[in-house]
């Protein structure tokens, strides 16, 4: 363990801080976890490498702590908005506004996301944030559907997955790109698909 990580306790400690973290997973999104050095982050934040190591072990440390702040806006959108209300006859509306949501702040490269997807089957820690970010999001989402009138009964199945072929679809669309994928038929099937998920609460 590096005995000179410390925690800022000072106003300007702490916002250099920060500075490093978001400098750290805006390169790391950008060009991919093992193409981003600590001396390039020090150089995006304006600060010393040394800088960086009184706050962090390695860039290990900045990518987790770089997941817990900024994770959200890319892979748990919801997270960050549980105040949704719209009109059942509104359904397929909310859920194509969801997909265009995540397809538009999915600010991450392909390479990084490999790279991330690969660290959650291979790194514990990795593995143990996301799967209980994701937990929070179905569950988040099940609160949503219930304020909206739809019906408990296997709500949490059903939420996890329309987020499931949410998920799949933004990815096809950003990383895969498959060219003799027809993707707006495939957005439309992916709607349509959710809807009789939930076509019982939509009678």
């Amino acid at each position: 363990m590096n005995e000179l990580v410390r925690e800022p306790k000072q106003k300007r400690a702490i916002e250099k801080k920060e500075k490093i973290i978001k400098a750290g997973f805006d390169l790391i999104c950008e060009n991919g976890y093992y193409n981003t050095n600590t001396a390039q982050i020090a150089k995006k934040a304006g600060v010393s490498t040394g800088i960086v190591y009184q706050y962090f072990k390695d860039k290990y440390d900045i990518l987790f702590e770089g997941l817990e702040r900024y994770s959200d806006e890319i892979f748990f959108p919801i997270l960050k908005n549980k105040e949704i209300s719209f009109e059942k006859k509104d359904f397929d509306k909310m859920i194509r506004q969801m997909i265009e949501y995540y397809i538009s702040n999915h600010k991450i490269s392909n390479i990084a996301h490999e790279e991330i997807m690969a660290m959650i089957h291979s790194d514990k820690y990795v593995a143990e944030f996301y799967y209980k970010r994701e937990a929070e999001m179905s569950s988040a989402l099940k609160d949503i559907l219930i304020k909206n009138g739809f019906t408990e009964e296997n709500l949490y199945e059903r939420v996890h997955i329309m987020m499931g072929l949410i998920d799949n679809l933004c990815h096809e669309v950003i990383y895969h790109k498959h060219d003799d994928m027809n993707y707006e038929l495939m957005r439309e099937l992916v709607i349509d698909t959710i809807k009789n998920l939930f076509k019982n609460d939509l009678v």
